[in-house]
């Protein structure tokens, strides 16, 4: 299961780097390119929402499954790897929690940064008319 956790992290690392890089100010000359590139990412991506959802009802299982540990029913050992393993869930369900938000931030921006080149486009073909 490592590796489903090591690719959703590089998922949304590559989310993170692409909504710092559309939203840096000074890189206009890449915007064109990098908004392209986006773009054509955005569809691929958005399988890091079902693939977030299995992740999250794998952590759920394994919580519904895991050994009762309570009181003196289990060994110290036992007891180290119920809170190592409680620890991971909560780690794993933060990961999954930035993919998603990351996913929407990525959406968002790269909306807004397209409406706004329109936006844009539209203005200097008015200042053309006149």
């Amino acid at each position: 299961m490592a590796l489903e956790w090591v690719m959703l992290g590089y998922a949304a690392g590559a989310e993170a780097i692409m909504v710092l890089l559309l939203t840096l100010p000074g890189l206009d000359g890449l915007r064109k390119g990098l908004i392209a590139v986006t773009r054509n990412l955005l569809k691929p991506f958005l399988s890091v929402v079902p693939f977030c959802l299995f992740l999250l009802m794998d952590i759920y299982w394994k919580y519904e499954t895991r050994p009762k540990c309570e009181g003196d029913s289990c060994t110290p050992t036992e007891h180290l790897r119920h809170e190592k393993s409680m620890m991971k869930s909560q780690r794993n369900a933060l990961l999954i929690a930035a993919a998603l938000v990351f996913y929407w931030l990525l959406y968002s921006v790269t909306h807004l940064v397209v409406r706004i080149e329109q936006l844009n486009q539209r203005l200097e073909r008015l200042k053309r008319s006149e």
